[in-house]
C-alpha cells in the first residue's frame, strides 16, 4: 500500500481548504436533495396488514406506538432460517438511542418475514431493544418489495422490475427470497387513523444510514429544524412544530 503524498503543512492546508469547498457544494445539494425528498406525495396504505410483536398481534397503524412517523427496516430473517442476516444485523448495531428519534414524533422497527418465535430469541443473543416485529403470513414484505414471491406481487426490486434486471445483469438481487445486501427501509406518516407510505429505499441507499439526522432525512417531515425547506411542514400536518433540540436521551420529555 503506498503512503498518501507528505507535504508541508501549508501545502496541506491548501489542499485541505479545496477539498472542503467540495464538501460544502456536497452538503448544498444533500439539503436540497433531502428538501426535493420531503416534497414527495404520498400514498395511503389501505391494505390491513397483521404483524406480530411482544404484545400479540398488531397492525401497522399500532407500529407508530402513537407518533406520526414510522421509520421501518425490513430486516432479512427467512423463515427457514435460525439467525438473522449478518448484514442487517450489522445495520442494527449502529442505530442510536432510540430517545433522539421517538422526540421528533418518529417511531422506528424492523420487520421481518420469520415468525416471532424465531425472532425473539435471536434479538436476544444481540442485545437489541429495538421494537421488532414479523410479518410473517401477510403480504408486507411482497408489497415493498424486500421478498419476492410472483404468486404474490410481481417481482420489482429498488425500482426495476425482473425484467429489468435480467437484462442489466443484476438479477442476482432478485434470485432468493429476499435480495442479498440490506434489502430496504420506508417510511410512513400516519394522519388520524390512516397511515402514508412516503418513502423507500435500497441497497446501497442504506450506506451511511444508522444516525438519528439521516433516518430523520429520509421522512415527510424531516429533522423538523428552523432552516429546512419547506417551512411549516410539520404543523401543516398536525405534528408539534420545532426541534427539541439535541438533549441527554432520558432527557426528553418522551
Amino acid at each position: 500500500m503506498s503512503l498518501p503524498q507528505i507535504v508541508s503543512r501549508d501545502d496541506w492546508l491548501a489542499a485541505r481548504t479545496a477539498l472542503l469547498a467540495k464538501e460544502k457544494a456536497a452538503t448544498r445539494a444533500r439539503d436540497e436533495l433531502n428538501a426535493e425528498r420531503r416534497g414527495l406525495p404520498m400514498v395511503e396504505v389501505d391494505k390491513e396488514y397483521v404483524f406480530e410483536g411482544p404484545d400479540g398481534k398488531a397492525t401497522l397503524l399500532d407500529l407508530f406506538d402513537g407518533r406520526d412517523q414510522l421509520v421501518v427496516y425490513h430486516f432479512m430473517f427467512d423463515p427457514a432460517w435460525d439467525a438473522g442476516c449478518r448484514s442487517c444485523s450489522s445495520f442494527l448495531d449502529q442505530v442510536g438511542h432510540l430517545a433522539h428519534l421517538r422526540a421528533r414524533g418518529t417511531s422506528f422497527a424492523a420487520v421481518s418475514r420469520a415468525p416471532f418465535t424465531k425472532i425473539l430469541p435471536f434479538k436476544a443473543r444481540m442485545g437489541w431493544t429495538v421494537p421488532w416485529y414479523s410479518s410473517y403470513g401477510s403480504d408486507f414484505n411482497f408489497d415493498f418489495h424486500v421478498s419476492f414471491d410472483e404468486d404474490v406481487a410481481p417481482i420489482s426490486y429498488n425500482y426495476r422490475t425482473k425484467e429489468q434486471h435480467e437484462r442489466s445483469g443484476t438479477d442476482y438481487y432478485i434470485s432468493g427470497e429476499q435480495p442479498f445486501e440490506l434489502p430496504g427501509l420506508s417510511c410512513f406518516l400516519r394522519h388520524g387513523d390512516r397511515a402514508y407510505h412516503t418513502y423507500s429505499t435500497f441497497g446501497r441507499g442504506l450506506d451511511g444510514l444508522g444516525s438519528t439526522s439521516t433516518f430523520l432525512d429520509l421522512t415527510a417531515l424531516g429533522r423538523q429544524e428552523e432552516w429546512e425547506e419547506p417551512q411549516g411542514r410539520s404543523s401543516a400536518l398536525g405534528a408539534p412544530a420545532g426541534s427539541p433540540g439535541v438533549r441527554y436521551h432520558d432527557e426528553y420529555e418522551d
